[in-house]
């Protein structure tokens, strides 16, 4: 009964957190957080326990695959040198420096490199939803950073406890192993699961079939990446970077709305969800600890958090200034920074998702069957590290964002309507021969024209390229008097419907028609 009682509490947490986030402005995750924590005091939850293997088996691979078809290729492929040098050097780094301050504050040597990787990450989920008002550039370097460095973490992670353990050891013939196999096999795991994928696609037509094969994506590439010990998350990524590319030349329209709106459905459930998790997860951590132990975590909380954070800010105002010595190109200024955005990508460095897994993924006991040392405060001052970077650094994004005074990036609506007057334009030169191979009637031929003409004029007046007050005016009256009869349409087959006219299949089918020509009309945009 307890797992029904979870989902609705999930549930409602999700409405109350959302709603009153968008109603005082306070990023959503923050709100979940603390509510995941009031949560822990009510004493049936106080027995829920997140598995590890459900963090990283059910939550990760779709979120990550998500963010990896929603993220621009082409950016990443710009900044990739930065890109690989945060996901791997400041991974690397970050541990390093937590490690040495875990083990000052009395945690021997192996479990305090445990924490630094754990730590280590950054999550790509808590980006995209607490970094969205930063520029294009700066979410996709963001983005980007947080899908890769997953893997670095995790090497380092396995090899820590391994060595705490007692089943690894450490030699640089076998760290070097251990990384060619997890990113190399992880990456060549992603490749095959996306020409898999492209191959599903061509034979399943159906929408509901190739969204099945879609679901299975991210799963299929984490399982192969598994089977030959590389990086899961990493196959997970270049499967969705190479389906990105490759799926808008295969899917039909009906499977590509059919899955857009599954995907940002289920990646708010998760997301949500999992913040809530972490929260209540943060109130089970602090029950573990008593008296003096309580207290060095707490501190080891404070210290640690300020690590990663100073470790971030030591790496963004040093190595791209040493880049800059070194590289003189005219294409590498191009891509310099200003020392504001780049304290915001500072602080962007939010952990999540990655990081509670490896903590409550520590073994509880060594080969020879003692205690695994200081497992408890491991996964207390992972908790708080989480919390605290989401909680302090998303209250600070809005001022800091306001502060950094960053130009508007009006990149992409500029290259949307680059994109639709270019298409427009296309079409039109392809009317008539077009029609002439499909033996179209003039009459409908001649109103298509009309048609296109009329929205080549809109876009133009509405993007700046011609001034024509007149004609967006009379494309407001056009959509406005269009909704409103769509409006008059739907009551219509709803009383049809209630005088049993017609069956609810009916209504289904007919009110599918008419939502479809809403959106498209009303503009809306998908959510993300």
């Amino acid at each position: 009964m307890l797992g029904l009682e979870l989902i609705v509490v999930l549930g409602l947490a999700l409405l109350l957190g959302e709603g009153i986030g968008h109603r005082l402005r306070v990023a959503p995750p923050v709100l979940l957080l603390v509510i995941g924590a009031l949560l822990g005091f009510v004493p049936a939850l106080r027995e829920i326990e997140l598995p590890p293997e459900m963090v990283l088996l059910v939550f990760l691979p779709v979120l990550l695959y998500w963010e990896s078809l929603t993220t621009s290729l082409r950016e990443i492929r710009r900044d990739l040198r930065g890109i690989v040098l945060l996901s791997t050097t400041l991974v690397i780094a970050t541990a390093a420096a937590v490690a040495t301050v875990a083990h000052a504050l009395g945690l021997p040597w192996g479990p305090a490199w445990v924490l630094g990787a754990a730590v280590a990450p950054t999550d790509a989920t808590a980006v995209g939803v607490l970094a969205r008002a930063l520029p294009r550039r700066n979410v996709t370097l963001l983005r980007a950073e947080s899908l890769i460095n997953d893997g670095t973490a995790l090497v380092v992670y396995g090899l820590a406890v391994g060595i705490t353990v007692g089943e690894e050891h450490f030699t640089v013939p076998h760290v070097t192993w251990l990384f060619a196999v997890s990113y190399l096999g992880g990456a060549a795991a992603g490749a095959l699961t996306a020409w898999l994928g492209i191959r599903a696609r061509r034979v399943f037509d159906n929408p509901l079939l190739g969204n099945v094969a879609t679901i299975l994506t991210p799963f299929t590439a984490f399982l192969l990446a598994e089977l030959v010990h590389a990086s899961g998350v990493l196959a997970v990524v270049v499967a969705g970077l190479i389906m990105s590319q490759a799926g808008p030349r295969l899917v039909g329209a009906a499977t590509r709305r059919q899955a857009e709106e599954f995907w940002a459905l289920a990646t708010f459930l998760l997301n949500g969800a999992l913040f809530v998790l972490v929260g209540l997860q943060a109130q089970t951590a602090v029950r573990s600890l008593t008296g003096t132990e309580l207290t060095h975590a707490l501190i080891a909380v404070g210290a640690v958090s300020a690590v990663v954070v100073g470790a971030r800010f030591a790496f963004l105002f040093t190595v791209p200034y040493l880049i800059r010595l070194l590289d003189r190109r005219p294409q590498q200024r191009l891509r310099r920074m200003g020392y504001r955005p780049r304290v915001l990508s500072a602080m962007s460095g939010f952990r999540g998702a990655v990081s509670l897994a490896l903590g409550l993924a520590v073994p509880t006991t060594l080969d020879s069957g003692a205690p695994f040392p200081d497992r408890d405060t491991i996964v207390f001052v992972t908790s708080g590290v989480i919390v605290t970077t989401l909680v302090v650094q998303g209250l600070l994004m809005p001022g800091l964002v306001r502060w950094a005074q960053l130009p508007r990036d009006h990149s992409v609506e500029e290259e949307r309507f680059l994109a639709e007057t270019t298409a427009t334009e296309e079409a039109l030169k392809a009317l008539p021969e077009i029609a002439d191979r499909l033996g179209t009637d003039p009459a409908v031929a001649e109103r298509m024209r009309h048609e296109y003409e009329t929205h080549l004029q809109v876009l133009r007046a509405s993007g700046g390229e011609a001034d024509d007050e007149e004609v967006v005016r009379h494309d407001q009256h056009y959509t406005a008097l269009r909704l409103e009869l769509l409006a008059r349409k739907r009551t219509t087959v709803l009383r049809l419907r209630d005088e049993h006219e017609i069956d609810d299949t009916v209504l289904r089918q007919v009110q599918r028609r008419l939502d479809i020509e809403e959106v498209r009309l009303s503009r809306q945009q998908p959510a993300e």
